[in-house]
């Protein structure tokens, strides 16, 4: 299992690489736990996390194998994946630290609403991205509904999962589902190096609060309470404002 997730941390960058590229990084629940178990038992050197893809592709999605045998039913195959799925988002979310989903070749259906559950997703323009649920009479459990609109609104994931219609980077980056699409995976690597090396040089306890309130605009409260939450919480953590402005 282990050889199926690659950990490595390195300057303070944790780099959790996906690593069945015969299969295009097919998804089997072990995968997802190694994920969120690096990600929740991150240490406090870790400033910054990415997930990518060996080979050919980020992911392919769902390895179908796994399901095999099992009958559908209500358009689920079994629930194999979906406490893994979960408490890997959930680990994401709750880590003091950004999440980076590094994506090239292929991310469709399982594997977008991993990618979706990243604070960010940066790819190439030839990239394919689709939403393939409703293709193959299957119901999401794994946050599409709730991550791809977040992500591009309302209208455009309806759009995206009705037709499980295949859009290039270049879309995904134009519409919001990418933060930026590059010409190849060259210039992929630099970009997530150079945002990174951003992130690792800023304030760690401040990035940890800035992501903590930023989930306040995803718990579906008014603008008003989230505004009121915003000014009320504390962060005594941040303790290196003094020596960041005194550097400035």
């Amino acid at each position: 299992m282990s050889d199926m997730v690659l950990i490595e941390n390195n300057g303070g960058v944790l780099t959790l690489t996906l690593n069945r590229p015969d299969a295009l990084n097919a998804f089997r629940p072990e995968m997802l736990e190694a994920m969120r178990d690096a990600i929740a038992g991150a240490g406090p050197d870790v400033r910054v996390a990415v997930i990518a893809g060996s080979g050919r592709a980020f992911s392919a999605g769902v390895d179908l194998k796994v399901l095999q045998g099992i009958e559908p039913k209500a358009g689920k195959i079994g629930d194999v994946f979906d406490k893994p799925s979960a408490e890997f988002g959930a680990a994401v979310r709750a880590a003091p630290f950004p999440v980076i989903a590094k994506v090239h070749g292929f991310c469709f259906t399982g594997a977008l609403e991993i990618a979706l559950h990243c604070d960010m997703i940066f790819t190439t323009v030839k990239t394919k991205f689709g939403d393939t649920h409703v293709k193959f009479g299957i119901r999401p459990t794994w946050g599409m509904t709730q991550n791809l609109p977040r992500a591009i609104g309302i209208r455009r994931s309806r759009e995206l999962s009705f037709t499980a219609r295949t859009l290039l980077g270049e879309e995904a980056a134009a519409i919001g589902l990418a933060n930026a699409a590059v010409e190849d995976e060259a210039a992929l690597n630099a970009l997530v190096t150079e945002r990174c090396e951003q992130i690792v040089a800023n304030s760690q306890t401040a990035i940890a609060a800035m992501k903590d309130l930023y989930r306040l605009a995803e718990e579906g409260q008014g603008i008003e309470p989230s505004l009121t939450a915003e000014l009320a919480r504390e962060y005594p953590d941040i303790d290196d404002t003094v020596e960041r402005l005194a550097g400035f």
